[in-house]
């Protein structure tokens, strides 16, 4: 089965998603039951941006984002299974267990890292849109990041660099209201992310960063525009993390109404629910099963893994 929607399967959107959503929820079950070292950022809600705009990417596109990138690098392809054991800190781990939740990284795939400091995954996909203008390979990259890093410098700085030579990099901005303990509101004189692309004469889209259909639509433009060397983009994706920002914030800051509007719009169920004259209760509920059964034996592998022997821990320390 296969629905599609201006080149969007529809179908392999809702399993990316299921995906991401089985894969967060057991990381909160194993954090909680102490498996889990240092503490986590889960994406609860925000599955729709991750899965729209890595849709829209060829496997050899690059792509960087924050400390809360489970998503975003299960998105861009890399392995369940080895983005488990990393999290558990294994040696068959995407970084070898060395990383662990807030620096998954699959250069395989083009996830060039979880950047743990705010802001600076943006740089780094600006250098890596100008290694592809340089060698001429018609790639494009994707920097994720948080509506709070549109108040640090790099993200000024990425964008006036990208702009100054139209490299061919899209900046997606996850707007989920918060960054980390206040409202975005309370720390920018601007209404919108959107809005600051105009000091760099960019070209910019907001959009319902839960509508995964929106998403798509608005990254292949970007990253159509960005193949074409008509320079970058800045997305607005408006969307709502379900939990806290980490594994230690209840989250007790936001007000109950905002929260319950906004898990009636979870992505998950407004992509089911707009599909239900083409798919059943019974073949959405076995996408959901399918995912949360390949988390569990992702789960099942890295518990039965060895973590890296500290003897080799030092060959990947520079000095």
């Amino acid at each position: 089965m296969q629905t599609a929607t201006a080149g969007l399967d529809l179908l392999a959107a809702y399993r990316t998603m299921w995906l991401i959503r089985a894969f967060e929820d057991r990381v909160q079950d194993l954090f909680v039951q102490g498996e889990v070292s240092g503490t986590t950022h889960l994406c609860q809600g925000q599955e729709a941006v991750s899965a729209g705009v890595c849709a829209a990417l060829r496997r050899d596109d690059y792509m960087t984002c924050t400390y809360r990138g489970h998503g975003h690098v299960l998105a861009k392809g890399a392995d369940p299974t080895r983005a488990m054991a990393e999290i558990l800190g294994r040696a068959n781990g995407l970084c070898r267990g060395l990383g662990g939740s807030m620096h998954l990284t699959d250069a395989a795939c083009g996830a060039l890292g979880s950047f743990a400091i705010v802001g600076a995954g943006l740089p780094v996909a600006v250098g890596a849109a100008w290694s592809a203008r340089l060698r001429g390979t018609n790639q494009v990259a994707v920097a994720f990041f948080g509506d709070g890093t549109a108040n640090i410098g790099a993200f000024h700085e990425a964008a006036n660099l990208a702009a100054v030579w139209r490299l061919p990099v899209s900046f997606v901005c996850e707007n989920n209201l918060y960054g980390e303990y206040t409202a975005f509101a309370q720390t920018s004189p601007v209404a919108h992310v959107a809005d600051r692309a105009a000091a760099y004469a960019m070209a910019n889209e907001r959009v319902d960063g839960n509508d995964v259909e929106a998403v798509f639509a608005a990254a292949q433009r970007a990253v159509e525009r960005a193949r074409a060397r008509e320079g970058p983009t800045l997305l607005e994706c408006e969307t709502y993390r379900q939990r806290g920002h980490s594994r230690t914030d209840p989250a007790t800051y936001r007000p109950r109404e905002e929260v319950e509007h906004w898990l009636a719009r979870d992505p998950l169920t407004l992509l089911r629910e707009r599909l239900r004259d083409q798919w059943d209760d019974q073949a959405a509920a076995q996408i959901a099963a399918e995912a949360r059964d390949c988390i569990d034996e992702a789960v099942r592998m890295a518990r039965a893994s060895a973590p890296l022997p500290p003897e080799e821990i030092p060959a990947y320390v520079y000095a």
